[in-house]
Formats: C-alpha cells, structure tokens, sequence
C-alpha cells in the first residue's frame, strides 16, 4: 500500500479512488471511522470477542481485495458491513451457529406500533422526555448507556437491526441488503427492539423508580 501525508477527512467518493490508488492514509481513516462499529456488528453473529475479531480482520483484508471491484451502487458504508456480514455469517455457520435474521419473532408480545411513524421514528416520545435535565442526566450521557446497555439484551435480529438503522443511520434498504431480510422483516424487528428500548428509557425516566432499572425483559 502506498504511503502519504495525511489526509484532511475525505469523503465517500474521495475515500474509494484512493482506496483503489492504495492510499494508506485513506485506509487509515475508514479504519479509525468504521472498525469499532464493524467489531459490535460482528457480534450480532459470533459473541466470543476472539471471533468478532477475527471477522473485523478478514473483512478488512476482502475490502483491500476488493475495493478495485465496488461500483458504487451502494454506499461505502453499507458495503463494508455487507462483506463484514457474509464473513461474519459464514463463520457462524463453520462454528455451528445457526442464526435466522429473517426471523421476525412472533412469539414476542406485541408492540405499539402506533408510537412509531410509517418510516420507523416515534410518533409519540418517551414520557417526561422534555423533562431530562442536566442535573438528571449529564449531556444525556446516562441515558444514552442506559440504552446501549438494554441494546445489548436484545435478541441478536433485533439487535443487528438497531444498530444498522440507528447507530449507523443506515437506511431501511441498506440494511435489508445487508442483513437478507424483507423490508417488512426489518420494520417488525425495528419495531420490537425500539420498542424494548423506549420500555427501558420510559422506566429511567420515572421518578418513582429513581433511575435504578435492570435490562429488558
């Protein structure tokens, strides 16, 4: 890989010519942008860490392979976690560990669905939400931890899904092609796990639970 000066951050567009030219110091700023995220995705398909890991290098090593090969007709994003979720699947297969991504879980209790709009945000907020302050909630940091923490619990389809949506803020195609769900797949378990979710915040922000709260149930 060629060696150059740093680069002021570039963009999608910059990023794939000079990944295709070798630019390490392109390289190192989509690594240092996309590798923790890439390694808490891979989790959603092998949790041992020496896994996860281990998918993270190899999809690395498949987009330096490849990269001469992306035409562009997705985002380099959406691609990149699209190699990391072959890699990821595959590997949970060699290891004996069958996962359904397209299993909607019908078998949950129902959700609310009329707290969310048509394009997955929330029509009617958690309660008491104008009501967090920074004496409450420092920067809205507590709250944020509170919720990764319950994102953790979550079933890993919904999970996965999330984190692609918002984490990532990837779109609903973008993570429909990358996990091989239906769009109404994605929406039902985007649904569940933000519904799990907002449940876990609604419980932080009650006064008379005082802030202590456990995962999801």
């Amino acid at each position: 890989m060629k060696r150059h000066k740093p680069n002021a951050e570039m963009s999608d567009e910059l990023l794939v010519v000079a990944l295709k030219k070798g630019d390490e110091a392109a390289f190192r700023q989509i690594f240092a942008r996309e590798n923790a995220a890439l390694l808490a995705f891979a989790r959603n398909f092998v949790r041992e860490s020496a896994a996860a890991e281990e998918a993270v290098q190899d999809t690395w090593v498949a987009v330096i392979g490849g990269i001469g090969r992306f035409e562009g007709r997705s985002t380099l994003r959406s691609w990149i976690f699209s190699v990391l979720a072959n890699i990821a699947r595959t590997k949970a297969k060699r290891d004996g560990r069958i996962l359904s991504f397209s299993d909607m879980g019908f078998n949950d209790p129902a959700v609310d669905p009329d707290r969310f709009s048509g394009d997955g945000t929330w029509l009617s907020p958690p309660g008491r939400w104008s009501e967090i302050n920074p004496e409450r909630i420092v920067g809205g940091r507590q709250l944020f931890a509170h919720a990764m923490v319950v994102m953790e619990e979550l079933p890993p389809n919904q999970r996965a899904v999330v984190q692609l949506r918002d984490i990532e803020g990837l779109s609903a195609p973008d993570a429909c092609d990358i996990l091989g769900i239906t769009e109404a797949n994605q929406r039902i378990l985007l649904h569940r796990g933000r519904s799990k979710i907002r449940a876990a915040i609604e419980v932080l922000m009650d006064p008379d639970s005082g802030g202590q709260v456990g995962p999801a149930k």
